[in-house]
């Protein structure tokens, strides 16, 4: 199964119950719809088009990662940021770290590989996923994500972002 839109009403929550979320929330947010988006190498195909001049934007790449006593992490980062997973766990002082397997994905944050997300933390709080973010999201104007899809972007500012946190109860974690 895919992890589009036109998938959205298999997953735990769809992204159009979570967009009715934000808004309910008083979150504002440009929404984008575009092609199915797997990797960082096909955002980059698309994401000029969501670019705005003279705002800083923060586009990103999202890893779900577990460790040896099976704790589950959500780390979003920068997209072309170098991550060094041994070095990862070092810093996060929880010793070696792999990727979740797509059947712990859904089940720990609601969605497919391809659609990987901070906006996914409005499941993965509730199956106690800890989350880590680039400290360069807090210097961003605006953060692009997929909203639970991967045919989707949000363009949220960071203090809508930051408020979202807030809204799930979710302690984000800084990454230098």
């Amino acid at each position: 199964m895919g992890a589009s839109s036109t998938f959205q009403d298999t997953l735990p929550l769809s992204s159009d119950a979570l967009l009715a979320q934000l808004d309910a929330w008083g979150l504002t947010y440009r929404l984008h719809t575009h092609v199915p988006l797997r990797t960082v190498e096909d955002a980059k195909g698309v994401e000029d088009q969501f670019l705005v001049p003279g705002e800083s934007t923060l586009r990103l790449k999202n890893l779900y990662l577990r460790d040896k006593k099976k704790r589950n992490y959500l780390v979003t980062l920068e997209q072309s940021r170098e991550i060094d997973l041994k070095a990862l766990g070092a810093e996060l002082a929880v010793g070696s770290l792999s990727f979740g397997s797509a059947d712990r994905l859904f089940q720990n944050l609601g969605i497919r590989p391809g659609a990987v997300s901070p906006l996914a933390m409005i499941n993965g709080v509730q199956n106690n996923v800890r989350f880590f973010m680039d400290a360069a999201a807090q210097q961003a104007d605006v953060i692009n994500m997929h909203p639970l899809v991967n045919d989707r972007t949000v363009a949220m500012a960071r203090g809508d972002v930051m408020a979202f946190f807030d809204q799930i109860k979710c302690e984000v974690g800084w990454l230098q």
